[in-house]
């Protein structure tokens, strides 16, 4: 039986309103650990199920008093789960675009702090002084302080960075834009 037939027989729904909450439940995020416990990815209840069901994975920490039940076997709804094998991940790298920059900033005007406004992306140093597309030389600014700043860099305009923008790492990727679906996750994820 492979994973996903075995997936098909594990709901047995007695109405419809238990077929729209399971559903919620496998649609749930699951942080997938690498087998020295490096965060890899996060993946939904329903792939983890599988995961574990194959013996590829183990669970971790699950979710309090839920579980996935087929006719012959009742498996905990996961929160994180584990590999049992390592995989070798090369530098995952971040694609740099407007969306995630904004993410990175916290939807916050990094020269006014404001985070109401309407959101666009700014180069610290312009690009007619040199200026790069890079994580390092690009912030979240709200719209005032874009126009106000123009082709000068912030210490021109009289403007202050309220901190100097870095490039995210995966972990940070995983705790800042997916979020922390669990308070079980922090460890897993350096926050504690």
């Amino acid at each position: 039986m492979t994973g996903s037939s075995f997936f098909l027989n594990l709901i047995k729904v007695k109405d419809v309103n238990e077929l729209y909450a399971g559903r919620g439940m496998l649609n749930k995020n699951v942080l997938i650990l690498n087998q020295n416990y490096e965060p890899l990815s996060v993946c939904s209840v329903k792939r983890a199920v599988i995961l574990v069901f194959l013996g590829k994975a183990e669970i971790i920490e699950k979710y309090d008093g839920n579980m996935v039940r087929a006719v012959s076997v009742a498996i905990p709804v996961p929160s994180v789960v584990r590999l049992g094998f390592y995989i070798h991940v090369p530098n995952k790298r971040i694609l740099l675009s407007r969306k995630n920059i904004i993410k990175r900033d916290g939807h916050r005007c990094q020269y006014c702090g404001d985070n109401q406004k309407a959101m666009t992306v700014d180069h610290i140093i312009p690009r007619i002084y040199g200026g790069k597309d890079t994580w390092e030389n690009l912030v979240c600014a709200c719209i005032s302080c874009n126009n106000r700043k123009g082709d000068h860099t912030p210490e021109q305009a009289g403007l202050a960075l309220l901190r100097q923008p870095r490039r995210p790492t995966h972990i940070t990727f995983i705790q800042q834009f997916i979020g922390i679906s669990d308070q079980r996750w922090r460890q897993y994820l350096f926050l504690d």
